[in-house]
């Protein structure tokens, strides 16, 4: 039997650590591709490159494996792997990351990781974003291998869904071993954003954002309470942004006669 085809990509950067980690997992599982993007793009969302030209070049950078980096977004990533790298071949799961910090919360609609998933998603192609919680570019990913082979092999082999996608977060590495897996919804959470004005050396004003997450959720059955008690967290995610609740609301209380 044919081995199953694993595309990888990511939004650190095809060289990055974390993409280094999940390659090497996934050849364990299949045929690994891989199109990810030339630099970082965390924090892009679901941009896609419009108004400007791609490149995707083919790189040695991970011999014996097909690898392609490209100049544009993570989600440009996914279209380009599709149309233009596995053709007609559908793969048979996309994983993305593992990222260097979290995806939890609020923080997937920005990330560039999730998008890339989501990206896939919209094209009825299994996808899990994975995403350590911890920002340090060093931090130890050790403890994750075991929970990425775990759920990817699940994701191989059962049904997800249509355009569903996994967000997936591993609690940073402590002294006690991770507790377990949970499935969650995502925490009402979000970042509480300050802006820091400075002034450059020719007098004008510029900014850092800067801010603090503010978590608003006390429940315990969504993904930052999962990472707080140190479990894996698996939040099943679609891009359909339909607020069906409010459909009933507004064809029962607003008048557009």
């Amino acid at each position: 039997m044919s081995k199953p085809l694993i595309l990888v990509t990511n939004d650190d950067g095809i060289t990055s650590r974390g993409i280094r980690r999940l390659i090497s997992l996934m050849q364990q599982l299949g045929e690994v591709v891989v199109v990810a993007p030339d630099s970082p793009q965390s924090g892009m969302g679901h941009a896609i490159t419009v108004g400007d030209i791609l490149r995707l070049t083919e790189t040695d950078i991970y011999p014996g494996l097909q690898a392609f980096k490209c100049s544009g977004t993570p989600a440009d990533c996914v279209k380009m792997a599709k149309d233009l790298v596995l053709k007609s071949k559908k793969p048979d799961l996309v994983v993305s990351g593992i990222n260097h910090g979290s995806n939890t919360s609020i923080s997937v609609l920005y990330s560039g990781t999730m998008s890339a998933a989501i990206e896939a998603a919209i094209e009825n192609m299994p996808a899990i974003g994975f995403s350590l919680c911890d920002y340090e570019s060093s931090a130890d990913m050790d403890h994750v291998d075991e929970y990425v082979l775990r759920i990817a092999k699940e994701a191989l082999v059962k049904d997800m869904g249509h355009g569903v996608a996994l967000n997936v977060n591993f609690p940073a590495k402590q002294k006690e071993s991770i507790q377990g897996i949970r499935i969650c919804r995502q925490a009402n959470a979000k970042w509480q954003e300050d802006f820091d004005q400075r002034v450059d050396p020719y007098g004008r004003k510029y900014f850092w954002m800067t801010g603090n997450f503010i978590n608003h959720d006390k429940g315990e059955d969504n993904d930052e309470w999962a990472i707080a008690n140190n479990f894996v967290s698996v939040v099943p995610c679609q891009f359909d942004l339909t607020s069906y609740h409010a459909i009933n609301l507004l064809n029962d209380d607003w008048n557009f006669e």
